[in-house]
């Protein structure tokens, strides 16, 4: 028996995402808008707060169609 734990299990994914926003709001300063679209939609299948992540970080998507 063993192995680990679902609050562990909880709290590396936690930090990898942690990772993940950082090194993607040091890519925002210089991404294009459709680059910046794309780690939009990135941010929505990552995390459940994204709207408030993308406004902070300035990704607000133009509505297409």
């Amino acid at each position: 028996m063993g192995g680990i734990s679902n609050r562990m299990k909880e709290v590396k994914r936690r930090r990898h995402r942690k990772q993940k926003l950082v090194k993607m709001q040091s890519k925002v300063k210089k991404a294009t808008t459709s680059e910046k679209l794309v780690m939009a939609e990135k941010l929505r299948k990552m995390t459940a707060g994204c709207e408030v992540l993308i406004g902070r970080m300035g990704l607000e998507d133009r509505k297409r169609g």
